[in-house]
């Protein structure tokens, strides 16, 4: 709509409703006309629906807010709720797959609600007397907003763009079937050989890329004859990155795989790679994002809607944030130590090393029995929440309220945190449950994503406003499910007290924050590569991944590790199915560890809930209330330095 139009209309109602409300009327218009259409009416249309539908009075308007509310409430429950239900049986390990499983998980209200709630202009009512504030004034202004200005702030910056429904179709069809292909991206350990033809690893271990190869990596520090089998997983995670893997090997338990020559065996001598599915469906998310692009307005890009509308934080920052922690003495210091601990040069998948966390006296077999013995069912592990809870210091009421409301199943993939959407509502809580029940991995996991659900039980159920929904960004609730799983051996009565405690996970934090911190680059440098790049094919996708992930490497951890050249940092399936997801992990265990600094000395339930209320403000007021200072690396950096003049 032109400007011209646009003040004839802002004047005529400036002189019905007085002066006193040019301000708001003139933001509302304009507000308004940026997403009115020829579909929704004329100009005569538009002005009969500003003058029918302006609330000067402020009574009246706070409740047209109060029923907005409401209203939102039940909206976003009743999406989570279909979605959840739609898609259950491909998240949701409840048997073989059918062909209407697809059908179903493909559909989604959410991809009609804004549309519809623009045709039926309540997204315009809203435009029109509230006003959207930018990522600018939330960060300048919010400190002194009081807690209905933040959630009249949010209930505004629900209607930012104005997606057609069959283009937020197709979008939302692109990510299940990522998020399908992933979660089936299974390779079954006991058949990949070493090149003497043996087996390393025991029958029926079926591991997904990439948490279970991560976390096998992982666990094999453990062992003392675990190196052969580091290696081999991480030749296996370099063949899949370059796609080198073969198709048939992906989760398949009827062939054998020589990993090193790449050869098959079995059911089936085909050694034919997979052809670029990996970078297929990276492609297809960038491509189902960019055709919503010219719909936002605000943010035109999804690398803006990530960092300015999602996490509230201008990418320079994040990516000064991350420079600052990967060039740091400390880091370099503390591959030293590692060196010096492990007795031999570091390798790559060294970026994994667990050596600093607090150890068991039980090897990953034990824990197995242990873990599957205590919770052989998913409704065993739902039973002891209350138990969970109260280990890590919420009271018994506050722990049963927060199981209530947590309903726990058995996922297909690694397991995941989905929350409610409306306090009629329960959380979910999904991982892995091996036959014969969970083992160390799965209740790994599980811990992690227990922090994920108190998280949004808390701040749906207890916040004041239930606009303010939620936490700044999902770093923040990966913050606190990096609180709960750190203390996963505790909350078995297996941790060993040990008097270097703090300091090693001083060292622990820094070295996790840095791996991924080093992972979430590579996942925005691909992100600008395919916006420069939009026409590539996968296979030029597939040789930019690898071409990036070795540039951060040799950049940030050639220095620390050696090895120039390793394509590793590409390995992570968030990359795929996530949407430029990856750096709310980095951001998450610095915000943790200022969160643990904090909390010393204080009731982890009590301080959780405190800072869980305040709900979905911005990441620097909502630190500053929580912990009193912003993000930063400063505190980890400061406990590593500390650490390494303890241990070294």
């Amino acid at each position: 709509m032109r400007e011209k139009q646009v003040k004839a209309i802002t004047d005529q109602m400036i002189a019905k409703f007085g002066r006193g409300q040019r301000k708001r009327i003139q933001t509302g218009v304009k507000q308004v006309a940026k997403f009115w259409n020829d579909f929704d009416g004329d100009n005569d249309a538009m002005l009969t629906f500003c003058i029918d539908n302006f609330i000067a009075d402020e009574k009246e308007l706070d409740k047209a807010f109060q029923r907005l509310e409401s209203a939102f409430e039940v909206l976003n429950g009743l999406m989570v709720e279909q979605e959840r239900e739609f898609q259950w049986n491909l998240q949701v390990d409840t048997g073989p797959i059918l062909p209407v499983d697809y059908l179903l998980a493909n559909f989604s209200l959410a991809s009609h609600v804004e549309d519809d709630l623009y045709k039926t202009k309540i997204a315009f009512f809203v435009l029109l007397n509230f006003e959207v504030k930018s990522l600018d004034e939330l960060i300048r202004n919010g400190d002194d907003w009081s807690r209905k200005e933040w959630a009249e702030a949010r209930l505004a910056q629900r209607f930012t763009s104005r997606v057609p429904s069959d283009v937020a179709q197709r979008r939302y069809e692109t990510y299940v079937k990522a998020d399908d292909y992933i979660s089936h991206y299974n390779i079954y350990m006991h058949h990949l050989l070493d090149a003497e033809g043996r087996r390393l690893f025991p029958e029926g271990l079926k591991l997904i890329s990439h948490w279970g190869l991560r976390d096998e990596l992982k666990a094999q520090y453990a062992e003392a004859d675990g190196f052969p089998r580091q290696q081999m997983i991480y030749e296996v995670m370099q063949k899949i990155i370059t796609q080198d893997i073969p198709e048939v090997v992906i989760d398949n338990p009827n062939v054998d795989w020589q990993v090193s020559a790449n050869e098959v065996t079995g059911a089936s001598t085909d050694n034919s790679r997979e052809p670029d599915t990996r970078y297929e469906m990276l492609k297809a998310t960038f491509e189902a994002e960019r055709a919503v692009d010219s719909y936002y307005p605000m943010y035109p890009t999804k690398i803006a809607r990530r960092f300015q509308q999602d996490r509230e934080i201008p990418e320079e920052t994040v990516k000064a944030l991350f420079t600052k922690l990967l060039t740091s003495r400390e880091f370099k210091r503390t591959g030293e130590l590692i060196k010096k601990r492990l007795g031999r040069e570091l390798q790559p998948f060294d970026i994994w090393y667990n050596g600093f966390r607090s150890q068991s006296k039980y090897t990953e077999p034990e824990l197995d029995k242990i873990v599957a013995a205590k919770y052989p069912t998913v409704d065993a592990f739902k039973e002891d929440i209350p138990n969970i809870l109260q280990k890590l210091g919420f009271s018994p009421g506050t722990a049963e309220f927060l199981a209530s409301k947590i309903e726990v199943d058995a996922a297909r993939g690694s397991g995941h945190a989905m929350g409610a959407g409306r306090r009629s509502d329960n959380a979910h809580l999904r991982t892995r449950i091996a036959e014969g029940g969970m083992n160390y991995k799965g209740y790994n996991i599980a811990i992690h994503e227990l922090g994920h659900n108190v998280e949004q039980v808390f701040s749906l159920n207890k916040v004041d406003y239930t606009l303010l929904q939620g936490v700044p960004n999902t770093a923040f609730t990966e913050a606190f499910a990096f609180v709960f799983q750190k203390r996963d051996l505790e909350l078995l009565g297996l941790a060993e007290a040990d008097p270097n405690r703090e300091d090693l996970d001083a060292l622990n934090q820094l070295w996790s924050a840095a791996e991924i911190a080093g992972v979430a680059l590579v996942d925005m440098a691909v992100w600008h590569w395919m916006y420069d790049h939009p026409d590539a094919s996968a296979a030029e996708l597939r040789e930019a991944v690898v071409s990036i992930a070795r540039n951060v490497w040799n950049q940030y951890f050639y220095p620390v590790l050696g090895h120039k050249d390793t394509p590793i940092l590409a390995i992570y399936s968030h990359m795929i199915d996530g949407g430029m997801y990856l750096p709310d992990y980095p951001i998450g265990h610095i915000i943790q560890f200022q969160i643990e600094e904090y909390i010393k000395g204080k009731n982890l339930g009590q301080e959780m809930e405190r800072m869980c209320v305040q709900g979905s403000i911005t990441p620097t007021v909502w630190m500053k209330q929580a912990v009193g200072e912003n993000i930063s690396v400063e505190p980890i950096l400061k406990a590593a330095n500390k650490a390494l003049k303890e241990l070294s």
